[in-house]
Parts: C-alpha cells; sequence; structure tokens
C-alpha cells in the first residue's frame, strides 16, 4: 500500500524483480529536492514533477537562478561540495513540509584533457561534485528517505559504462557515482528507499561548453533534455533502477 505522500512505507515495498524494478511510484502530492534545480536539465525535472503534482525543493548554488526558473518551491542554496548541503535540504523540507519523499540529483560538473594535463585541484573538484558530495547529501537525508519510503534519483552519464580517452577524470567520477548507486540500491531497499541511476547520452545542456578545464572534443549532437528530463520522471515513476543511455 502507498502511503499518503505516493511512496511505500518500508515493510510494504516487495515489488523487487532482482534489482532491477520496485514497485510504481505515484509522484502526486510528494515532496522532491532537486539539486541543480537551475540547470538545463534539473530544471526541466523540476518542471516534469511538478506537473505530477509534486512539491519542490529547489536546490543550488544561485538563489537567484532558482527562483528565475519560474518554478514554485522552496529554494535551498548550497554547494555538493559542502558536506552540510544535506542538513538545509532536510532541514528545509522538515520545516516546510513535515517529510522528503525523494531527491533527484542532477547536478555535476565536467573536465576535458589527458591525465597528465589536468591539475590536481581540478580532479579534486570533480570527484568532490560528482561522487563525494552526493554521498555527504544521502548520509543526511536518508533518515527522512526510510521514513517516507521515498527514492533517490541520480543523474551519471553513459561515460560511466563506457569510459572515454581525454575525460578520464570525468569518467571516472561518474563511475564512481554509478558504483555507490549501485551498492545503495541493495543496501537501501532494505530501509525502503528506491535508488535510480540514471545513465544518459550526451545532452544539449550545455555543460560541455563550461567545462573545469580543457575544451570538449567534437561531440555528436546531444539529446534534447526535455526527453532526457521526461525518461528521469518515468523512470522514478516506473521504479526502474538503472536507465543506460540505450534506453534514452
Amino acid at each position: 500500500m502507498a502511503n499518503a505522500s505516493g511512496g511505500w512505507r518500508c515493510g510494504e515495498r516487495y515489488g523487487w524483480r532482482g534489482y532491477g524494478r520496485s514497485m510504481s511510484r505515484d509522484l502526486t502530492g510528494s515532496v522532491v529536492a532537486v539539486v541543480g534545480a537551475s540547470g538545463a536539465l534539473g530544471s526541466r525535472i523540476a518542471q516534469q514533477l511538478t506537473d505530477r503534482g509534486a512539491h519542490l525543493l529547489l536546490v543550488g548554488r544561485d538563489a537567484e537562478r532558482l527562483r528565475a526558473t519560474g518554478l514554485s518551491g522552496e529554494v535551498v542554496v548550497g554547494d555538493l561540495t559542502d558536506a552540510g548541503l544535506g542538513e538545509a535540504v532536510a532541514a528545509a523540507a522538515t520545516s516546510a513540509h513535515g517529510r522528503l519523499d525523494g531527491v533527484v540529483n542532477a547536478a555535476g560538473v565536467v573536465a576535458f584533457g589527458s591525465l597528465l594535463d589536468t591539475a590536481d585541484e581540478v580532479l579534486e573538484h570533480l570527484f568532490l561534485v560528482n561522487a563525494i558530495g552526493p554521498l555527504w547529501l544521502l548520509r543526511r537525508v536518508q533518515p527522512l528517505l526510510a521514513e517516507s519510503g521515498g527514492f533517490l534519483a541520480q543523474v551519471s552519464a553513459v561515460v560511466a559504462d563506457q569510459p572515454q580517452p581525454g575525460m578520464v577524470a570525468y569518467s571516472a567520477s561518474k563511475a564512481a557515482l554509478a558504483a555507490a548507486d549501485s551498492a545503495l540500491l541493495r543496501e537501501l531497499r532494505r530501509v525502503g528507499i528506491s535508488v535510480h541511476d540514471l545513465r544518459p547520452p550526451h545532452t544539449e545542456t550545455g555543460l560541455a561548453t563550461r567545462p573545469l578545464a580543457g575544451a570538449a572534443p567534437r561531440l555528436p549532437e546531444g539529446l534534447d533534455p526535455d526527453v532526457v528530463a521526461a525518461r528521469v520522471v518515468v523512470a522514478i515513476e516506473q521504479g526502474e533502477a538503472v536507465v543506460t543511455a540505450e534506453d534514452f
């Protein structure tokens, strides 16, 4: 039986088929934090969630950009490189709604160039934002997600499966996130939390034009971010644990 927020209480969720799929989820009335909500992909995911009747927490580094999306929801300003971001998200969710039903992590950074040419501080920042920060965040919101039978959805990337030369550090950071999701999928199902790892191919979000270092190689035309956002939300609704590039 679903709880009032559309989640699944621990002990009431037994729809798993191996580790590939959980029971379907109704997002109506759910409280969802979208990390990276002002970005090209995050804002579209947030809009899709709004269209399904979810209440949002808009999480990002710039309050003005978050408000400029025109989306309705509590604004939480913070950075994934700050271990305290999760506490801010948990506090905002509890204060505004008394619960948290889901977290979508659509934030990320990229860098290009050979490993030899990648500065130590760039390596560190890639892993902080793409891998370590999301784990810091989850540690602090997990109790709320367990209470609501909620979900965690993380946008990794196709490079988690297909690491590329000239993108060694970026590929490794996204593969680390995907590996964490794979382990969390099994670990968190014991407390009723669903995990979704989304690995879209190159998407026209503009991220490749804003690398931490280097210059993007010649890339094929990417997917429409609206298409990717819609697929992400469908995966959450249908309980898909892993969505590979081919599934987009």
